[in-house]
């Protein structure tokens, strides 16, 4: 019997460079933003500016595509940063919330993205209306559970 990855060539030949990220820290939100994505529904993720600070390189760059990884940490999907904002949370426009994917206006995002926020580390994080988001917008390039 062959491992599924005999049947994958290296990822990191193909798009190289690429890094590997989940979308959610809980297996179900993985699960659930992983299927947005794929259904074209999700175009784009924020993260605090902040997040960033121990790993700079982590940064999306525009025109380098990355793995979005599932739950157990395998890869799910290739997708290609299309642009990067850094922008204030008060500053989100509707139309950016939009692409997310999972709420119905701004006024829902801003709810979702502070409740969010706030359970992420071990002592959470506390987010103001000026604290400033990296916002990737992105294409899926390929969906690796359809090979």
């Amino acid at each position: 019997m062959t491992d599924q990855n005999d049947n994958m060539e290296d990822l990191q030949i193909t798009y190289p460079g690429a890094g590997t990220f989940r979308l959610a820290e809980d297996e179900a939100r993985v699960n659930a933003l992983n299927l947005l994505v794929a259904s074209g529904k999700k175009t784009a993720t924020c993260l605090p500016f902040s997040e960033f600070d121990n790993d700079p390189d982590a940064l999306p760059q525009v025109g380098r595509a990355d793995i979005i990884a599932n739950w157990d940490g395998t890869p799910a999907m290739v997708v290609r940063t299309l642009k990067v904002d850094r922008i204030k949370f008060r500053h989100v426009t509707p139309q950016m919330a939009k692409l997310e994917g999972e709420d119905k206006d701004i006024d829902a995002w801003r709810k979702r993205i502070t409740k969010a926020f706030g359970t992420r580390g071990e002592k959470g994080f506390d987010l103001d209306r000026d604290t400033l988001l990296v916002f990737e917008t992105f294409e899926l390039v390929e969906d690796l559970g359809v090979r």
